[in-house]
């Protein structure tokens, strides 16, 4: 905090000081005047330092100043702004403690500087000038008490919400082990009872490459679902290594493999690809299993046939992977929670669909690690439309 010199013609002090002090006598002023200093400051000088021990009272002649704190030791918030005839500075030097609060001039300000001893000398001897401190103290205390009220009311606020937040996440881990009880113990019932059959004896002939299938399609589901919770924890803990990706070809590999699905819930699928589509830098492998999760999406919940529209496509610098169906739809109040992980759709209507709720959140930490993001647009009976945005490579000639 350096001074810079002064730059007359300033105010006169004897007229700004009754401002700040209401019935001081002249000798009073005198007294002030005479173990004072008058300093300039440029916009953006910090006068008084939050949690600092300083020792100077100021009173503002000209100019402005700023008065800020730091609550919850994070967001700074602004008390108010102080104006010609104005003082600041005296709380410290009262109660011998830091600084309160962090002043900041917002334009050149010239301030009238007093120590620590020669302010408390002008206290013992002025009556005007120590009423003016009783009254502004008081304010600020009173001040000091609404902002600790309203703080308070904020962290009650926020541990309200953090308690409800609890109890979501609470409930929705009590909801994904049961599904994933469920999910686990039907495929291996299943599994183990027909090689049990299998094993007295009781299939036999031209039933066995059958029961054989079944058996393998239960260990197939079994092993999707567990490497589906492994990929997820990997995630967390694991970057993939990026490389330039061609979000065209790998759609197109994504369909091929989701046509017997498709055509098993009579669905037909549709794909637009822009033959002038760059690339986007990525994991293919990954992209692949968010891709996988939108399109088996759109499928399952399209449970009495129709279409999944797919179109791959740049938009201002962006590969958009959009992914659309005519299902059942999402309700309003279910978009905000289906990237949670282990949240999902059980029901709709008489519909009723398997899973575990790992899909959409498999996608979306995919995409925020390629740091795209995923849109939604949905209406219920109407379908979906799920975007994946992924910023597109320049082409460096």
């Amino acid at each position: 905090m350096n001074p810079t010199p002064l730059n007359p013609p300033l105010p006169e002090p004897k007229n700004i000081i009754p401002r700040a002090f209401p019935g001081i006598t002249p000798r009073e002023i005198e007294e002030l005047l005479f173990c004072s200093q008058i300093h300039q400051y440029p916009p953006g000088t910090i006068l008084t330092h939050e949690g600092q021990e300083e020792s100077k009272f100021y009173i503002l002649l000209t100019g402005q100043v700023e008065v800020t704190k730091t609550i919850n030791n994070a967001e700074k918030r602004q008390l108010k702004t102080l104006q010609s005839g104005d003082f600041f500075g005296e709380m410290a030097l009262i109660h011998n403690a830091p600084r309160a609060a962090t002043v900041t001039t917002t334009e050149t300000v010239s301030v009238l500087e007093i120590e620590k001893e020669d302010f408390d000398s002008v206290l013992r001897n002025s009556s005007s000038v120590s009423i003016a401190m009783v009254r502004e103290i008081s304010s600020r205390l009173r001040e000091n008490d609404k902002m600790a009220i309203e703080d308070l009311r904020m962290r009650a606020n926020e541990l309200g919400l953090a308690y409800e937040k609890l109890a979501e996440h609470e409930l929705a881990r009590r909801e994904f082990l049961n599904n994933i009880a469920h999910e686990l113990r039907t495929p291996l019932m299943a599994a183990g009872g027909f090689l049990q059959l299998i094993q007295r004896g009781a299939i036999t002939g031209t039933k066995l490459p059958d029961t054989i299938d079944t058996i393998s399609r239960n260990i197939q589901q079994i092993t999707a679902l567990v490497n589906d919770i492994l990929f997820l924890q990997e995630m967390d803990m694991i970057l993939p290594k990026f490389q330039p990706v061609d979000m065209g070809s790998l759609t197109r590999e994504v369909i091929q493999k989701y046509q017997n699905i498709a055509a098993a819930n009579m669905v037909v699928q549709h794909l637009e690809i822009d033959p002038n589509l760059p690339r986007v830098s990525g994991d293919p492998k990954t992209l692949e299993r968010a891709l996988m999760s939108l399109v088996d999406n759109a499928i399952k919940f399209s449970p009495n046939g129709g279409q999944v529209m797919v179109a791959v496509y740049e938009e201002n610098g962006t590969v958009v992977v959009r992914v659309s169906d005519n299902g059942i739809g999402i309700e309003r109040e279910q978009l905000a929670r289906i990237f949670d992980r282990f949240y999902h759709i059980e029901k709709s209507g008489e519909q009723l669909f398997r899973g575990v709720g790992l899909g959409l959140p498999i996608a979306n930490q995919v995409i925020k690690q390629h740091n795209g993001r995923i849109t939604v647009q949905s209406q219920p009976g109407q379908g979906s439309t799920f975007s994946l945005h992924l910023k597109a490579l320049k082409v460096v000639f």
